[in-house]
């Protein structure tokens, strides 16, 4: 795969692929369901605009937008579409991930791993691999993060919510802990969030109060890698009216709810989620008799059929809608559509506009509030809560009143003075549309989304390929992955048998060995138990790799997982902690940092904790109970057995892997084959029970592997990813 530029472009530079990554939700280029769920909101929309407007710059030779392929009769088949082009150079991809059927984002994280090879057997595909690679959210952080760290790309995120402030959140409102994990997998998401923070070169932001307030509080804030960047609205669907709204397929809907259609109308528009608020500002209007006069109130919470086939979420904020409508006797007087469509929203705007009316958000809490900047540019004064993004908006573009999203009077107070008062709402209109096109056009976006990962690309060396001695002669296309401590070991005739097997099938299957145990100690155990040397012996818990037939170091591993490494900083760290006492020098290396571990004085999670506080970009690992290892973040056994299946050209899909303890996890995970065997510290990996593509076999030691061999029918014939 040689790389492929196209000719330089207007700055003289080489045009860059970017590679954006976006999970959950459905993702598409035209209709998009906004408000469908609460997986389908504004990132599916960021992402997709911004995937177009990359594609329209001279800088970008392509940008490809990676999703989760979707097949499943309740949604449309759009999302089962391969590719979907955006323009001449940014398309839609979608990526296998796990089961076929749309599922909430909580309910992902088992299939990222897969997710995260099967978008690495694409960029193999293409003509050259990517300059950057741009995760949105918490589950695509975790993707690029393996991605980044296995091809040695600088990974941009945009994490769009946090998992620490939801969980404050949803535990103010009743949520119980063990609702948080088994609901929303908090804490799985937040490890993820903080292993992103540790990769990213660069984190995008909305707001500088995102910096401040939601970052602030993670282990890896790092605020000199963060970039505040406010997203762009596409001026040619948002602009001032200049048509009677009224005539439209909407107007009339909306029109159909209301005794005085001339009033102004003061438009609420979100999906239906207990953070946006929408029943204080129905609450507002129903109890300001002045306000009811004044204006009508329009509604518009997502789409619905029947309020009992949604979500606990949206229909409990549904039901608490139509309960404020008739507590407040509001009939004639408040439009709530239950359908709309993506192109109604820029006329519901207009609408609002030419009634002289007021966009109100009323959220809890706004990252950034990119409906504030739609209304603008239709010319349509805002009233919004004084939390996150509103304040720059506001601030930027002049355009209208921040209030207490709580206090209901200053709410109603404040909306009603705004309508009423003529002149101010004239030059709010004037100034929204002006600062809109000044502050957040999406050409703005990009020319300072490009100048900001530019200096990125410049720096990061070619992606290392393997030597042509390593490649020599490894042309088969399975392979056999297996540990050497209690998976391998323990039981000699059930050893000679996988042995026998091993060296019957040398001529079609790969065969590699991975431990813990430094080099010199693999390499005497396993000269004393008799057996030849592996095709690959990943050793040091994944920091070496050696191939046949001469031993020979992959040196651009080493370099490779240099990144970040602060050995000194990592001891220093964990110098005075309980619980750990630093092994002997024989078992350390240059990239493993190995302690004894009393796990009733302290666990690995509190360990990681500890090195995240004091900055330290690392993997962790604890195995056999006993024994914990600290490593480079780009190494472990996984990202090592990935990064041989890249470059000895075998297929994750065709690898049968084995292990035994809490280090071989992220080698299970994924598209390989992956077997437990059984042993005393199986608990260590009881955590995988439910994940696809792994085997809990029944008997121990090679007799496992053996058995897991038979269940797989491996080896078979070649498998196409």
């Amino acid at each position: 795969m040689s790389p492929r530029r196209r000719k330089d472009g207007p700055t003289g530079k080489p045009p860059l692929f970017i590679v954006l990554i976006s999970v959950h939700g459905l993702v598409r280029g035209h209709d998009p369901e906004l408000g469908r769920d609460a997986d389908t909101g504004g990132q599916v929309k960021y992402v997709v605009e911004l995937a177009k407007a990359l594609g329209e710059s001279p800088e970008v030779e392509r940008a490809v937008l990676l999703t989760r392929r979707v097949v499943d009769p309740a949604v449309s088949p759009d999302y089962a579409a391969v590719e979907e082009p955006l323009s001449d150079k940014a398309s839609i991809v979608r990526i296998e991930c796990g089961e076929e059927g749309y599922i909430r984002k909580e309910l992902l994280w088992d299939h990222l791993d897969s997710f995260s090879d099967n978008v690495m057997t694409f960029l193999r595909s293409q003509q050259r691999m990517p300059d950057i690679i741009h995760s949105h959210y918490a589950d695509a952080g975790y993707v690029g993060s393996r991605l980044s760290n296995q091809l040695g790309v600088p990974l941009v995120h945009t994490g769009h919510s946090l998992g620490r402030s939801k969980r404050l959140r949803l535990l103010a409102t009743g949520v119980t802990h063990l609702q948080l994990e088994g609901t929303y997998s908090i804490s799985r998401r937040i490890e993820a969030e903080e292993t992103t923070l540790s990769v990213a070169e660069r984190v995008i932001t909305s707001t500088q109060q995102e910096v401040e307030e939601q970052y602030g509080v993670y282990d890896f804030y790092q605020p000199e890698r963060m970039r505040v960047i406010p997203p762009g609205t596409d001026m040619s669907r948002f602009y001032p009216s200049k048509a009677n709204e009224w005539g439209t397929d909407i107007g009339r809907e909306v029109g159909r709810f209301l005794a005085r259609r001339a009033k102004p109308v003061i438009l609420a528009l979100s999906r239906p989620d207990p953070k946006k608020n929408i029943v204080t500002l129905i609450d507002a209007y129903g109890e300001s008799p002045q306000l009811r006069e004044a204006a009508n109130l329009v509604v518009v919470a997502g789409n619905r059929d029947d309020i009992r086939d949604m979500d606990d979420g949206a229909r409990d904020v549904l039901t608490d809608i139509l309960l404020a409508v008739d507590r407040h006797d509001l009939y004639g007087h408040i439009a709530y559509p239950r359908h709309h469509r993506p192109d109604d929203v820029p006329t519901l705007f207009r609408l609002a506009a030419a009634s002289r009316g007021v966009f109100v958000n009323p959220a809890l809490t706004e990252p950034f509030g990119l409906t504030l900047l739609e209304a603008a540019a239709c010319g349509l004064p805002v009233v919004a809560t004084e939390d996150g993004g509103p304040r720059d908006i506001v601030a930027n573009c002049g355009n209208g009143h921040l209030v207490d999203p709580l206090d209901k009077e200053a709410m109603a107070e404040t909306i009603l003075r705004t309508i009423e008062d003529g002149r101010a709402w004239r030059r709010f209109s004037k100034n929204g549309i002006a600062g809109v096109r000044r502050h957040y056009s999406w050409k703005a976006h990009v020319d300072t989304y490009l100048g900001m990962v530019r200096p990125l690309v410049e720096k990061t060396e070619p992606l290392p390929r393997a030597c042509p001695l390593i490649l020599q002669g490894l042309s088969r296309r399975q392979a056999l992955f297996v540990e050497l401590d209690l998976s391998l070991l323990g039981d000699e005739a059930s050893l000679r048998r996988l042995l026998e097997t091993v060296h019957r099938l040398r001529k079609s299957v790969v065969f590699g060995i991975t431990t813990g145990r430094r080099l010199d100690d693999a390499l005497a155990t396993l000269r004393r138990h008799r057996m030849p040397q592996p095709d690959v012996l990943i050793s040091g818990q994944g920091t070496e790799i050696h191939y046949a037939p001469n031993l020979t170091e992959d040196s651009n591993w080493e370099r490779h997982i240099n990144h970040l490494w602060t050995p000194g900083l990592v001891r220093k760290a964990l110098r005075d902690v309980p619980g750990l006492t630093l092994q002997p020098k024989k078992h350390l290396n240059n990239f493993k940092i190995s302690y004894y571990i009393d796990t009733n004085v302290i666990g690995e999670q509190e360990v990681r904790q500890t090195l995240q506080r004091a900055d330290q970009a690392v993997n962790v690992f604890v195995s056999f109970e006993q024994y914990l290892d600290v490593l480079p973040m780009r190494a472990s056994k996984g990202l090592a057995l990935r990064w041989c299946a890249e470059h000895l050209d075998f297929p994750l899909e065709n690898t049968m892997v084995a292990g035994v303890t809490g280090a071989d996890a992220d080698m299970l995970r994924g598209n390989t084959l992956g077997t437990v065997v059984d042993s005393r510290h199986i608990m260590e990996l009881s955590g995988l029970a439910s994940v696809d593509n792994i085997y809990f076999a029944k008997a121990s030691h090679a007799e496992g592997i053996l058995e897991a061999m038979e269940y797989y029918g491996f080896p078979a014939r070649e498998k196409t990813p």
